[in-house]
């Protein structure tokens, strides 16, 4: 009998957190459920950064996933929204990583390329299939559904031996 796993998949973003949780079995996906953190875009760094552990940490505890996955940070022409993005980025990597979940990252075109087909589309291909792929899919922003996408992506490359290593702690 194939074993329940329980993914949260986050899309990382100082403005808007994106983050989706499915379950799978074997090769079967169910949709758990789908959010998104808001940052508040009148505070300080430090300030939004904590807005999005907290919230995070809240979504963790709520629905108990047994693995994360991350999109990787793409770099842009502005090196400083870059950076902002990074820190963004390590808040959503640490959350899963203080509960004691394994993550993987993702690049954004291995994302695409295991939920439309190919490693280039838009996010609304990405939404379209995510909710093929999830038809009780709910989810409020193109992050959420990003992230839902990202845990599908998770889903489909969590069997590689050298994750199931890196899950076994080897």
């Amino acid at each position: 009998m194939n074993e329940t796993i329980r993914i949260i998949g986050i899309d990382p973003g100082l403005r808007r957190t994106g983050w989706g949780i499915v379950e799978a079995t074997g090769n079967r996906l169910g949709f758990v459920a789908a959010g998104t953190v808001r940052s508040d875009g009148a505070a300080d760094l430090a300030a939004r950064l904590c807005q999005i552990h907290d919230e995070l940490s809240t979504v963790l505890n709520r629905h108990a996933p047994d693995e994360a996955a991350v999109e990787a940070t793409f770099v842009n022409k502005d090196a400083a929204a870059t950076l902002k993005l990074g820190q963004a980025r390590g808040i959503a990597m640490l959350v899963p990583a203080r509960a004691g979940l394994p993550v993987a990252e993702y690049a954004p075109n291995a994302v695409k390329k295991a939920v439309i087909g190919v490693g280039h589309g838009d996010k609304g291909q990405i939404a379209m299939m995510v909710r093929t792929l999830l038809p009780k899919a709910v989810f409020d922003t193109e992050d959420a559904a990003d992230a839902l996408a990202i845990a599908i992506c998770h889903s489909h490359h969590r069997g590689g031996a050298a994750l199931q290593r890196r899950l076994a702690g080897v």
